[in-house]
Order: C-alpha cells, then sequence, then structure tokens
C-alpha cells in the first residue's frame, strides 16, 4: 500500500509517501510545498494544489492520510491552515484517493506509543521506524512521514479507532 501522509498548512505544507507491505516500511519520498507570503491567497491555495497534484500523479497513492487541525489561541493562523486543508482535502478528492483524517494524538500514540510524546520523540521515531540516516527536515515533512506511519499501523482498524475517512 503506498500511503500519502500531509501535515497541512498555509506557507508550508509538508508530505510524505511510503510503501508499507508485509508490516515493513520502504519511504519512497518526503518534502514540504511551500508558498510566498507575499502572494495572494487564491495563488498561494493554487499552488498548494497544483504541486499535490503533481505529486499524486508522480506516486498514485492509494490513501491519502491527514492530521486534522490543531486549533490554538490564534484563530487567524487556524483559518490559514484550513485554507490549505480544504485544498488538501479536495485534491485529494478530485483525484478519487480515499482521505483519513489522525488527530495529532493518535499520531504520536501511533508512531512513539504516548499520546502526549514530545515532536523531539516523534522525528526521532520516524527515522527509527522508516530506518533513515538522519531526521527528516523540515520538521513538516517528518510530520507528513508520522501521519502516513500512522495510518499504516492503523489501517484495517478502522471503526475500532474511530478513524474519519472521506
Amino acid at each position: 500500500m503506498i500511503i500519502f501522509g500531509v501535515d497541512p498548512g498555509f506557507a508550508i505544507t509538508g508530505y510524505g509517501v511510503i510503501e508499507y507491505k508485509n508490516n515493513k516500511f520502504k519511504t519512497i519520498d518526503y518534502g514540504v510545498i511551500t508558498t510566498d507570503a507575499k502572494t495572494d491567497l487564491p495563488q498561494r491555495l493554487y499552488v498548494i494544489n497544483d504541486k499535490l497534484q503533481e505529486l499524486l500523479g508522480q506516486y498514485k497513492p492509494d490513501v491519502m492520510s491527514v492530521e486534522e487541525l490543531f486549533f490554538n489561541t490564534n484563530i487567524k493562523t487556524a483559518i490559514a491552515v484550513g485554507h490549505g486543508r480544504g485544498v488538501v482535502l479536495l485534491t485529494a478528492a478530485k483525484a478519487g484517493i480515499p482521505v483519513f483524517e489522525y488527530t495529532p494524538l493518535q499520531v504520536k500514540q501511533s508512531v512513539v506509543g504516548y499520546g502526549r510524546a514530545k515532536k523531539e520523540q516523534v522525528q526521532y521515531m520516524v527515522k527509527i521506524l522508516l530506518s533513515l540516516d538522519s531526521i527528516p527536515k523540515p520538521d513538516d515533512a517528518a510530520d507528513a512521514l508520522a501521519v502516513a506511519i500512522c495510518h499504516a499501523h492503523s489501517s484495517g482498524m478502522g471503526n475500532r479507532l474511530r478513524i474519519r475517512q472521506y
């Protein structure tokens, strides 16, 4: 199964592509999609959509796993991230790729074994689980790989884990 993990954002959207077969991971690609802060909102959303379409066409994933929006105290930031997240979901839907969402707590639990793990612990476990030489950079790419790993560990468990699928 090819899993396309996404850490949605507006300025930076992380992505990670892994293969999960026979309980083994293979890293295919990871990176970020960035948008220029000086560009207007519609154009930034277009850039995210365009690059995602290109990546989905290139890797032809079986599923997409996306981290649910974590709402913090800055409503403006949450709305901006929500715009980017909406583009991610729409792009997957248009490509006919099933989307599964996971909370940050679910991702940490799946990757580290502890739902309150620190970011550094998650990144370290991503490195170990994917047999990488170093922790993926930037952080958004490592987070996207963690979401993909979470789906690999959770696939087939659907209703027992209360996974949201679109």
